[in-house]
């Protein structure tokens, strides 16, 4: 099987995360770590991202928050074509953290665009960082699968998530998918 990269967002996905669990329980899954997870400039972050996508060509990634937005910013560049697939979690709203905060202005504004990859989006009715409505159109816009998970805050150990095998499930999907069965928005 190909490698599970593992794309933590601001802060890295601090320990008793799932993202930090799945390393664990997954001998194939590669963290993307990035020089400075407190001061996120998406231009240093695409290029440790695409350095590690060289080096797993195939790979699906699994991201979580601002790497959601760090890897709908990654398509359409040249290393998007090792991507076999992507599960954006809880993905963050870059475009009002940068309104409130200036460190996250370089992730906005959020793309637009369909995605170059399979991918399947999981949001939650009461994220503090992305509100559902706009979690389901991005969905929409990037041509993505999407996943209702109801009331799950951030998705992250705050709401309880701290090991989630849900999440390998996906994955494996897009592990296992034939291009002509990946998962799309209609």
């Amino acid at each position: 099987m190909s490698a599970t990269l593992i794309i933590p967002g601001f802060k890295g996905s601090e320990a008793g995360h799932w993202q930090r669990q799945w390393l664990e329980d997954d001998d194939n899954a590669q963290i993307v770590e990035q020089d400075d997870w407190h001061y996120p400039v998406l231009s240093e972050w695409l290029y440790k991202l695409e350095a590690k996508l060289v080096e797993n060509p195939g790979a699906v990634l699994v991201a979580h928050s601002l790497g959601c937005i760090l890897v709908s910013h990654l398509s359409g560049r040249p290393a998007a074509s090792h991507v076999a697939g992507a599960l954006l979690v809880a993905p963050a709203d870059a475009e009002t953290m940068a309104k409130k905060d200036a460190r996250f202005a370089s992730f906005a504004p959020l793309p637009r665009e369909q995605l170059s990859f399979p991918s399947i989006v999981v949001a939650s009715r009461n994220d503090e960082y992305m509100s559902f409505n706009k979690a389901q159109a991005l969905s929409k816009l990037w041509g993505t699968g999407f996943i209702d998970l109801g009331f799950s805050g951030h998705i992250n150990p705050a709401s309880g998530f701290h090991h989630w095998p849900e999440g390998a499930i996906l994955a494996a999907g897009l592990h296992n998918a034939q291009p002509e069965q990946q998962l799309r928005a209609g």
